[in-house]
């Protein structure tokens, strides 16, 4: 019988698919309002709201995250990579050491900064031995993501799912996924994911060249504001004497005098003081309008110019940046960060030159003019990461980073025995950081990821109201009545499917909170063992490459490697596909 709560639940269910595909509204006021209607109509009560604050697992990701961007600001990966990658001189060589080291710290640690850390390290070799970064960076966000869906602290995810199996009353004395209940489907998908990416992805995969080839192989076009100072040599040339015309990959767009915009300018066109020029330019070449010689200031940069040491650098938007949706003008980069935004690159996009208005989203990359102190300024920032500089390290003795290594070595082991919880653990070594002062409190406060934990407790409530109400029960039904004719396995192949495109266009938390209590009532209905429908709702939600949308990873590359959208698709799906016959087999060996 379909009731009004369970009419309302779909309707929350729809309006938050629809807010996240489209943008409507930021993911976390999204969750938050779907979940405030249920309270309103009571469908789920304050208690039930606010129980994923209490929730173990939204802890144990809150305190992963912590222990995680200790480690970053360590040189503990930095030291690691350089010895790891220095002897790859091929593609190959440095395609299979990439997947396989990435892969397995990611199962481990979070993957985000990870990759941060890496996309510097990828860009320096390709340019060493001239090979396109964009066969690169797809891999690298692909590694790291089979590596987090290979253990339970690997991926926010795989925490999700088991953050609701302990918040769940509809299975009793259902036990906890343990840290390695995902290898058996994760081990496998590593080897057989780096292999592809060897064989096949290697030909699937573009070869745009970063910005030293023209404008149609990709690579990263900014606008660009200068003006003629009073005193430039400029002053009283034609367009054509300046030589303006003639700088390597910038293109004169228009010239802004007096209020009045020239769009078509002429090369006998006269250069007058005060005059703004709008270039097009590419990233590395966009150095050459600060040269001394041409008298040009950047308007953007204000006072930053007149500091000895400045720095032109890009950083890339996360995607639980707090800058998403704002306008550029709004961000006040200058007085956060001593920095100046003077370009944006969107892919497939054409941002305007008049970049003050433009409208931010995740995945944009900036061309910032930065003072030398951005890197202490940005430490500890979540909105953004660096694309073609990494940010400066925290000097920590060498025993300390040893204690800190080897207690996280123990207390996953301890706790895959069973012998301690996760929590507890994570909870006394984050302890032990702080009276070794590997760092603050008021440090690792700054660094909580707030988003990504309002987030979670949200996906956690919206799964209890269509468990409550039972709007997980009837679209169970007509599941069942669906793929049942054709066999159990086809049930857990359509659930992985319809999860995977949830997570892939939508995203991975909104694919766990519609897909878990579902694919839990399936498993009732058929009598079922409970444990492979809950897998592959995780498989399926963290092992997402087919958009850049779908996992944070990937589309922390998207702008970098100036791919196109098409680039995640047609490399990703045929990996999707692998991954879904991987898990959907070893699962019904499991478990049927």
């Amino acid at each position: 019988m379909i009731t009004f709560d369970i009419v309302l639940v779909f309707i929350v269910l729809i309006f938050i698919v629809v807010s996240l595909y489209t943008g409507l509204l930021g993911p976390v006021f999204t969750f938050i309002l779907g979940v405030v209607v249920l309270g309103f109509f009571r469908i789920l009560t304050p208690g039930e709201m606010l129980s994923g604050f209490a929730n173990e697992q939204v802890m144990i990701v809150i305190l992963l995250l912590l222990i995680g961007e200790v480690i970053r600001k360590t040189a503990i990966a930095e030291l690691v990579f350089d010895r790891y990658f220095r002897k790859a001189r091929s593609y190959n060589g440095f395609m299979s050491r990439m997947v396989f080291m990435v892969s397995v710290f990611s199962a481990f640690l979070n993957n985000t900064p990870l990759v941060a850390v890496m996309m510097p390290y990828v860009r320096t070799w390709s340019k060493r031995y001239n090979i396109s970064p964009s066969k690169l960076l797809i891999p690298l966000s692909y590694a790291a993501i089979l590596g987090g869906s290979a253990t339970l602290i690997g991926t926010s995810t795989n925490l999700i799912v088991n953050g609701m199996v302990t918040d769940q009353h509809i299975v009793s004395g259902l036990p906890s996924l343990g840290i390695f209940d995902f290898v058996w489907v994760g081990v496998p998908m590593i080897v057989l994911g780096g292999i592809y990416l060897l064989l096949v992805g290697k030909k699937l995969l573009p070869a745009r060249k970063d910005s030293e080839e023209s404008s149609s192989t990709g690579i990263r076009t900014y606008f660009i504001e200068v003006q003629i100072k009073n005193n430039s040599p400029l002053v009283g040339q034609t367009i054509e004497e300046s030589g303006l015309r003639n700088l390597p990959g910038l293109y004169l767009v228009e010239i802004h005098r007096m209020g009045k915009r020239i769009f078509v300018v002429s090369n006998n066109l006269t250069l007058e003081k005060g005059d703004k020029l709008t270039f097009a330019g590419e990233n590395k070449k966009i150095s050459l309008l600060t040269k001394p010689e041409y008298g040009l200031s950047i308007p953007s940069a204000g006072m930053l110019q007149r500091k000895k040491h400045a720095n032109l650098l890009e950083i890339v938007i996360s995607p639980n940046s707090s800058m998403i949706g704002k306008p550029l003008r709004d961000v006040n980069f200058r007085a956060r960060y001593n920095a100046a935004v003077i370009g944006i690159y969107r892919n497939e996009e054409s941002i305007p030159p008049r970049i003050r208005e433009t409208i931010l989203q995740a995945g944009d990359v900036l061309m910032l003019y930065a003072g030398s102190d951005f890197s202490t300024l940005s430490r500890d920032s979540h909105d953004f990461y660096f694309v073609s500089k990494v940010k400066e390290i925290e000097k920590v003795e060498g025993y300390k980073i040893v204690i800190l290594l080897s207690g996280l070595a123990l207390i996953i082991l301890l706790s895959a025995l069973k012998l301690i919880s996760l929590f507890m653990g994570l909870v006394v070594l984050l302890m032990v950081v702080l009276i070794l002062k590997m760092t603050k409190a008021k440090d690792l406060a700054r660094s909580i990821d707030y988003n990504l934990g309002l987030i979670i407790v949200m996906s956690l409530a919206l799964g209890t109201a269509m468990i409550k109400t039972g709007a997980a029960d009837l679209v169970a039904h007509y599941v069942i009545v669906l793929l049942i004719p054709l066999g159990k396995i086809a049930v857990l192949t359509g659930i992985y499917a319809i999860t995977a495109v949830i997570a892939a266009y939508v995203t991975n938390k909104a694919a766990v909170a519609i897909m878990f209590p579902i694919s839990l009532s399936i498993s009732l209905q058929l009598h079922l063992p409970a444990m492979p429908f809950i897998l592959v709702v995780a498989y399926a939600s963290a092992a997402n490459f087919m958009t850049p949308i779908g996992y944070q990873t990937n589309l922390m590359v998207y702008g970098p490697g100036a791919y196109k959208f098409k680039d995640y698709f047609r490399i990703g799906f045929p990996l999707t596909v692998i991954y879904m016959i991987v898990a959907v087999t070893v699962l019904s060996l499991k478990y049927f």
